[in-house]
């Protein structure tokens, strides 16, 4: 008798504890689709956002949505803030929600990333001289200086820093292990910039007007990295540099 009276209430005691694991599920599971229907708000695409649009343009692009929770993908969006500083590397349709999964750092994409509004990139090639190679890096400044000739006349040049503060995307080759700077200037190297397409239109008249190979008539100067500064802008001649300081006496006995 006690044996039976002991296996029933093993029994009894085994039924209660799957109908409280039974009602435990039940009311998880009634949690998680009460959960599961509970809406949030996510960010959508406007319009299609097109591959190369950086993050901090995309604001204007973008509208709220409330979705179920369970309908929100991965990496969706809630505030365009957590795009600052991306690029998009993924075309997003519109009505799509925008992910950060379909964003990279702009690092990470290239010179695409680099390059927005008037911005172009331009490949140029010099020497080692002109191009500082083996100094330049990624990402420095550099001012293009410039001779350029008198049309119709011969002899008569002009000089100036014909555009400053150029931003590089990719900075030449360095020398081969043991070159110097004043070796190997006729080696070809080449950089890319960017410029606006303004600039880049002023440059390429300089190019094609440098006469020859135009290497002794253009070079690239580097930029301090911080605390930059410009002089006022001028132009240089024969005359110029050689009466640039003397008083007027000295000018005087040079004729000018």
């Amino acid at each position: 008798m006690a044996y039976r009276a002991r296996n029933i209430l093993i029994a009894v005691a085994l039924a209660a504890v799957a109908a409280l694991l039974t009602s435990f599920y039940v009311t998880s599971y009634k949690r998680h689709v009460q959960r599961g229907e509970d809406h949030v708000t996510v960010l959508v695409a406007k319009k299609d956002i097109a591959e190369g649009t950086s993050g901090a343009d995309v604001g204007n692009m973008l509208s709220p949505l409330d979705v179920p929770r369970r309908s929100v993908v991965p990496g969706a969006i809630s505030s365009a803030d957590e795009l600052a500083g991306l690029v998009a590397t993924q075309q997003t349709l519109e009505g799509e929600q925008v992910t950060t999964r379909r964003f990279s750092p702009r690092t990470d994409v290239g010179v695409r990333a680099q390059l927005s509004g008037t911005l172009r990139a331009l490949s140029l090639e010099g020497d080692q001289n002109q191009l500082l190679a083996g100094t330049l890096k990624n990402g420095d400044s550099v001012d293009f200086v410039a001779a350029l000739k008198k049309p119709g006349d011969q002899d008569i040049y002009f000089s100036r820093v014909l555009v400053r503060d150029i931003k590089v995307l990719k900075a030449p080759d360095a020398p081969p292990v043991g070159g110097k700077l004043t070796t190997s200037v006729n080696s070809n190297y080449t950089i890319m910039l960017a410029l606006s397409d303004s600039q880049a239109q002023k440059l390429q008249y300089l190019l094609a007007n440098a006469g020859g190979t135009g290497a002794d008539r253009w070079h690239l100067e580097l930029r301090p990295v911080a605390h930059d500064a410009d002089s006022p802008d001028h132009l240089d001649s024969f005359g110029s540099v050689l009466t640039g300081g003397l008083s007027a006496g000295q000018r005087k006995t040079l004729g000018r």
